[in-house]
């Protein structure tokens, strides 16, 4: 599971706990149509057909990525939302212009998709901003001393480019699939890419207490602030290794900057301001 996945089974618990009755619809077999049953979301296989059955029988219907978007164009017999998190443009044809005519508003994941939208020509009162929302446990009782990355599977989320700035910097880079474990022990976290909508992975490390070296490209500069909640760098090998060497060396530096992070998820990007964002937005969309 991804962050927007994760986003979207966050949001639907969330729910239940205001006694809402969220319904998923979900890819067949995938990952997140078996965690939202294990905690007992309602869930359903998402095609075509589930999607203008039971449209009906809501009061909206969001859509959360690419594909979703698709299908509630095509199917939805309601009112409809969609969320973006990504950063890639917008295309231009008469089939994406067709489709991005169809929602009632569209909830960016940040200003900087806020921006896209707009400039493709979605009018902006049409457009919210829903920052993602992380959980945010108790901290470990000890700073940690690793530097570690998210293992992505993604070119564009630039590991090899960590990969070389660790090395540079003589310092072990533990590429983790699970950041949930990993972040305990680490003192700072990588989060380099080409393009980000936001970087809820930056997020969960940050709610942890762990300073983030982050590319400053899209959504970040909107999480990370420098010097305060982490390091801003370009997508150069060179600079990274000096932001990875001063994070490592300088363990008081580390907690300060995590510290802060820790304190700006607490007050504006908890799961609770999420939902509560995404509320506000469902009844704009139902004005």
């Amino acid at each position: 599971m991804r962050g927007g996945q994760w986003q979207s089974l966050y949001l639907m618990v969330g729910q239940k706990t205001i006694n809402w009755e969220p319904l998923l619809l979900a890819p067949s077999g995938s990952p997140l149509l078996e965690e939202a049953r294990k905690r007992g979301v309602t869930a359903e296989a998402l095609n075509l057909w589930s999607v203008a059955k039971l449209s009906k029988q809501v009061e909206i219907t969001h859509a959360h990525d690419a594909r979703a978007h698709t299908y509630a164009a095509l199917a939805a017999r309601g009112p409809f939302v969609v969320s973006r998190r990504v950063a890639f443009p917008l295309g231009a044809g008469w089939l994406s212009r067709w489709k991005y005519s169809k929602p009632r508003r569209f909830l960016a994941i940040s200003a900087y998709v806020a921006s896209q939208l707009r400039d493709f020509g979605i009018p902006e009162e049409h457009i919210g901003i829903v920052y993602d929302g992380v959980p945010v446990e108790p901290r470990a009782t000890a700073q940690g001393d690793k530097l570690i990355a998210p293992a992505w599977d993604d070119p564009r989320k630039c590991a090899a480019l960590g990969v070389e700035a660790s090395r540079l910097a003589g310092i072990p880079l533990l590429q983790s699939s699970n950041l949930q474990q990993d972040l305990g022990s680490a003192r700072a976290m990588l989060y380099l890419s080409e393009m980000e909508g936001l970087g809820s992975a930056a997020l969960l490390a940050m709610a942890q207490g762990v300073p983030v070296i982050a590319s400053k490209v899209g959504g970040l500069p909107e999480i990370v602030v420098p010097e305060k909640t982490g390091i801003l760098v370009e997508n150069n090998a060179q600079e990274i290794a000096r932001a990875i060497t001063r994070l490592m060396s300088d363990p008081a530096l580390a907690e300060r900057l995590g510290n802060a992070g820790r304190d700006t998820v607490r007050t504006k990007f908890t799961l609770a301001d999420m939902a509560l964002r995404t509320v506000r937005e469902y009844k704009q969309a139902l004005a």
